[in-house]
C-alpha cells in the first residue's frame, strides 16, 4: 500500500497542475480572431464582458468590436456610458476622449444626441449657457440636414427661448438668434418640419404681424420644397434599415440573395436621388449640399459595410466634386472592410498611380505593395477553396507526377505557392488580378517592368492560362521588334502547363491563325484535337474549320468535313454546309432557305422585341434548323401540325418606331460581335422567359380567338411602339365613376329634325362605317 501512495500523490499533483478551463470570454475572443465576421458572436462577447463587470475586459471587447465595425453609433454610445453611468468606472475624462474620437466622422444623430445630453449634463447653470449653445451649433452644423435631427432643432429652439433677458439689446439678440434657427430649420426636410413652421409662424405673429407676413411669404417656397422632399425622402428610406433602437446593429457578410439585391437597389436609388440635389440648393450654398450628400454616403457605408459597390459609389461621387484626398481615404477604409474587393483595389491602385505620375520622382512602391497584399488575401482564399475541393490528399509517394508541368516547375524553382491540382483549376479572378498588375507595371514603368510582373506571375502556382495569353498578346502588340517571336514562345511555354485546357489551346490556335502561321496552327490542331473528348474539343474544331472554309481549297475543306462528320455524326449535313458559306454573322442559308429571318420577325412582333440581334432565337424555343435536323434523323417535328398564318402584304416592321429615350440610346451604343454561327447561337441561347398563364379549372375550356383574329393580333405592334398622347387612366376612371348620367325617364326629348325643303333628296352619308377609332376632334389628337 505504501508503495502505491507516491504514485497516487503524483497523479493528484498532476491533476492540480492541469490547465484551468478557458473562460467564455477568452473562447469568444479566440473564435472572433479566426472568424471576425460573426455579428452574433460579437454581441455575445459584449454581453459576457458586461456581465463580468471587469472594466478591462469591457474596454478590450468594445475596442475590438469597433475596430471591426467602425462608426457603429450604438456600440460607441454603450461604450461611453460605462464611464459615465457606472459609479465603479466613472471617468469623465476618458468619456470625453472617446467622444472626441467618435464624433466628427460619425453621421449618427443618435451619437450626437448623446453628446448634447452630456454637454448639458456637465454644464448646468446660467453661466454655462454659451457652452451649451456652441455645442448645439456644432452638432447641427454636422447633422442638421438629417431627417431625424428634427428633435435636436426643437430642443435648440426651446433652449434659446428659455433664455432670460434684462434689457432691450438682449431681447433683440434672443429674437435674432431664434429667427436665424427657425429660418434654417423650416427649409430642411426634417421629420417635424410642419410643427416647426407652425411654431415659427406663431413666433413671428407674436412679434409683428406686418413683418411676419413678409418673412412667411419669403420662406414659403423653400418650406414647401422641404415638405415635398420630406415625402420623397420618407419613401426612399423605407426598407433601408433605419436606426436600430433594440441593441447594437452589426452588418453581416452579404449572400446576395434576392432580398439583399433589392436592398442594394434601394440604396443605390436613394443615393442617386440625393446626388440629384432634390432640395435645389443653389451654387452659393454648395457646401450645404456637399455636406448633406457626404453624410448620406457615410451612413450608407456603415450600414452596407460589406458591399463594395456602395463604397465605390461614395468614392466616385467624392472624386467628382474634386476631393481626391477624401476619395483615397474612402477607398482605404473600404479595403479594410472588403480586402477581397477587386473594384476597390483597382480604384485605389489607379489613384495611387495618378498621384505618383504628378511627381517629378515617381515611386510606385505603394502600388506594388497594394497588389502584393491583394495577392496574399486571394491566395489564402484559394488555398481554402482548394483544400475544400480536395479534402483527401494522396501521400507524397503515391502522388501522380504531372509530366507536362515537370519542366515548368523546374524552370520556376522559386515557386512560393504549391501548384493547384488539375482537378481544381484556379479561378480566373486571380488571373485577372495578375493581368491588371502587369498592365500597371508596363503602363507606369515600362515594358521591362511588365515582363518582371509576368515573371512573378509564372512563379505563382495559382495563376491561370489567361495570364500567359495576356502576356503574349501584350508582347505582340507593344513589342515592335520581336513581339511575334516572344509571344509565340510564351504560348509554347504555356502549353506545357495548360495543354489540357481547351480554352488556352483555343487561344493559342486563334493567335497562330491571326499572325498567319498556318503551319504551326495546323500542327497544333492535329496535335490536340484528338486529346479532348468530342464535346470539349468542338470549339477547337469550329475555330479551325472557319479558317479552312475561308482560305483553303475545296478538296481540303471536304476532307475536313468528312472528319467532322465522323466525330460529330448527329450534326445535320446542311449545318456544316451553311457554316462553310457563312461570313461573320451573315448566314444566308439559315436566314433565307431555313426561314430563320421570317421566324425572328414573327417572334419579335409577338414579344415586342424589335431590335433583336439576328443571333437571338425565336422566343417559343422552336429552331427551324433543329427541327430540320430532327426530321433528317427520323424525328417528327411537333410543330408541323400548326395552322399557317394567313398571307399578308403588310411588312412585319411596317409600324411607327417608338421614340428613343436615353436608355434606349445607351443600350444601342454597343452591340457585341457574334461569337459563333447562327445555328449554334440559336441552339445554345435560351429563349426569353415568358410568364406562364394562371392555372385553369378542370372544367374550364381554354379561351381563344378565331384564327383570323389571332393572326391579326400578331400583326399589331406592341404597346411600346405607341407614341401618341397618354391619358391618366386613374383620373379618367374617377371622372367616369363620378359622372352624373341622367336616366331615360327624365331625359329631355330630342327636338325633331328640321323639315327638308320640298323636292330635295335626303343626304347620302354612305354605308354605315361603325364607330370611328381615335378620339374626337380636339381631345387628345394632334394636328
Amino acid at each position: 500500500m505504501s508503495e502505491t501512495l507516491p504514485d497516487s500523490n503524483v497523479q493528484t499533483e498532476a491533476g492540480t497542475d492541469a490547465a484551468p478551463p478557458v473562460s467564455d470570454y477568452d473562447a469568444l475572443m479566440a473564435r472572433l480572431k479566426e472568424s471576425p465576421h460573426d455579428p452574433e458572436s460579437w454581441k455575445r462577447l459584449i454581453d459576457v464582458a458586461e456581465t463580468g463587470g471587469d472594466i478591462l475586459q469591457i474596454r478590450e471587447a468594445y475596442d475590438a468590436l469597433l475596430k471591426q465595425y467602425p462608426n457603429t453609433a450604438s456600440a460607441q454610445t454603450a461604450y461611453i456610458k460605462h464611464f459615465l453611468d457606472n459609479p465603479s468606472s466613472f471617468a469623465p475624462n476618458e468619456a470625453e476622449e472617446l467622444l472626441n474620437k467618435f464624433l466628427k466622422p460619425s453621421p449618427s444623430v443618435e451619437l450626437w444626441k448623446f453628446y448634447l445630453d452630456y454637454v448639458r449634463r456637465m454644464n448646468v447653470g446660467t453661466g454655462n449657457r454659451e457652452t451649451v449653445r456652441k455645442a448645439f451649433d456644432f452638432a447641427l452644423n454636422h447633422i442638421g440636414q438629417d431627417r431625424d435631427s428634427g428633435s435636436i432643432w426643437a430642443e435648440y429652439i426651446q433652449f434659446l427661448n428659455s433664455a432670460e433677458t434684462s434689457n432691450t439689446w438682449e431681447a433683440q439678440q434672443k429674437m435674432d438668434a431664434l429667427r436665424k434657427v427657425y429660418h434654417r430649420a423650416v427649409q430642411t426636410p426634417l421629420d417635424n418640419v410642419e410643427q416647426l413652421w407652425t411654431q415659427f409662424e406663431a413666433f413671428e405673429m407674436g412679434l409683428n404681424k406686418i413683418t411676419a407676413k413678409k418673412y412667411m411669404s419669403d420662406l414659403s417656397p423653400a418650406h414647401m420644397q422641404a415638405r415635398t422632399v420630406l415625402r420623397q425622402l420618407t419613401i426612399h428610406l423605407q426598407g433601408l434599415g433605419g436606426t436600430n433602437t433594440s441593441g447594437i446593429f452589426l452588418p453581416a457578410l452579404p449572400t446576395f440573395s434576392s432580398q439583399e439585391r433589392q436592398l442594394i437597389g434601394r440604396w443605390k436609388a436613394y443615393l442617386k436621388w440625393e446626388e440629384g440635389n432634390p432640395l435645389e440648393i443653389e451654387d452659393k450654398d454648395r457646401s450645404i449640399f456637399t455636406s448633406r450628400v457626404e453624410k448620406v454616403y457615410r451612413k450608407a457605408v456603415i450600414r452596407m459595410r460589406y458591399y463594395p459597390e456602395i463604397w465605390f459609389m461614395a468614392y466616385s461621387w467624392t472624386v467628382s466634386i474634386g476631393k481626391n484626398d477624401d476619395a483615397m481615404a474612402l477607398l482605404k477604409a473600404g479595403l479594410e472592410a472588403n480586402p477581397e474587393s477587386f473594384a476597390l483595389t483597382y480604384a485605389y491602385a489607379e489613384m495611387l498611380e495618378r498621384a505618383e505620375l504628378k511627381k517629378d520622382q515617381r515611386d510606385f512602391s505603394e502600388v506594388h505593395s497594394l497588389y502584393e497584399r491583394f495577392f496574399g488575401v486571394l491566395r489564402v482564399k484559394l488555398a481554402r477553396l482548394t483544400e475544400a475541393a480536395a479534402p483527401s490528399k494522396p501521400a507524397a509517394d503515391d502522388a501522380p507526377v504531372d509530366e507536362a508541368n515537370k519542366d515548368e516547375n523546374k524552370e520556376d524553382n522559386n515557386t512560393t505557392v504549391e501548384a493547384v491540382p488539375a482537378t481544381a483549376a484556379p479561378p480566373g479572378l486571380y488571373s485577372n488580378a495578375w493581368i491588371n498588375y502587369m498592365r500597371f507595371a508596363r503602363r507606369a514603368q515600362g515594358h521591362k517592368a511588365g515582363r518582371d510582373a509576368f515573371a512573378k506571375a509564372r512563379k505563382d502556382g495559382f495563376t491561370g492560362w489567361e495570364v500567359y495569353e495576356a502576356a503574349a498578346m501584350t508582347e505582340y502588340r507593344c513589342n515592335l521588334e520581336d513581339g511575334r517571336m516572344v509571344a509565340t514562345r510564351i504560348f509554347e511555354t504555356g502549353m506545357k502547363k495548360f495543354g489540357t485546357d481547351v480554352h488556352f489551346v483555343l487561344a493559342h490556335l486563334s493567335f497562330l491563325l491571326t499572325i498567319n502561321d498556318e503551319n504551326n496552327a495546323r500542327a497544333l490542331f492535329e496535335r490536340v484535337a484528338g486529346t479532348f473528348p468530342p464535346q470539349e474539343a468542338k470549339p477547337i474544331w469550329e475555330r479551325w474549320s472557319r479558317s479552312q472554309y475561308q482560305y483553303d481549297d475545296l478538296e481540303a475543306v471536304l476532307e475536313l468535313e468528312r472528319r467532322m462528320a465522323e466525330v460529330y455524326p448527329n450534326d445535320a449535313p446542311i449545318k456544316r454546309f451553311a457554316q462553310r458559306h457563312t461570313y461573320h454573322s451573315i448566314d444566308a442559308i439559315a436566314d433565307n432557305d431555313l426561314g430563320f429571318a421570317k421566324t425572328r420577325k414573327l417572334s419579335a412582333v409577338n414579344t415586342g422585341t424589335f431590335n433583336q440581334s439576328p443571333s437571338v432565337p425565336p422566343p417559343n424555343g422552336v429552331n427551324p434548323l433543329v427541327a430540320a435536323n430532327a426530321n433528317a434523323n427520323g424525328v417528327t417535328n411537333p410543330n408541323t401540325n400548326k395552322r399557317p398564318l394567313p398571307p399578308t402584304d403588310r411588312k412585319q416592321t411596317d409600324y411607327k418606331r417608338p421614340r428613343p429615350d436615353e436608355r434606349d440610346r445607351d443600350r444601342r451604343r454597343y452591340t457585341p460581335p457574334p461569337q459563333s454561327p447562327a445555328w449554334e447561337r440559336d441552339r445554345d441561347v435560351k429563349p426569353p422567359l415568358r410568364r406562364d398563364p394562371p392555372p385553369r379549372e378542370k372544367d374550364e375550356k381554354p379561351a381563344g380567338l378565331p384564327t383570323v383574329l389571332n393572326w391579326f393580333v400578331t400583326q399589331l405592334p406592341p404597346r411600346e411602339a405607341f407614341d401618341g398622347p397618354v391619358f391618366n387612366t386613374d383620373n379618367l376612371m374617377d371622372t367616369l365613376k363620378n359622372a352624373v348620367i341622367p336616366s331615360s325617364s327624365n331625359r329631355a326629348r330630342s327636338p325633331p329634325p328640321p323639315p327638308r325643303p320640298v323636292g330635295r333628296p335626303p343626304p347620302d352619308y354612305g354605308p354605315y362605317q361603325g364607330p370611328q377609332s381615335g378620339p374626337p376632334r380636339g381631345v387628345g389628337r394632334r394636328y
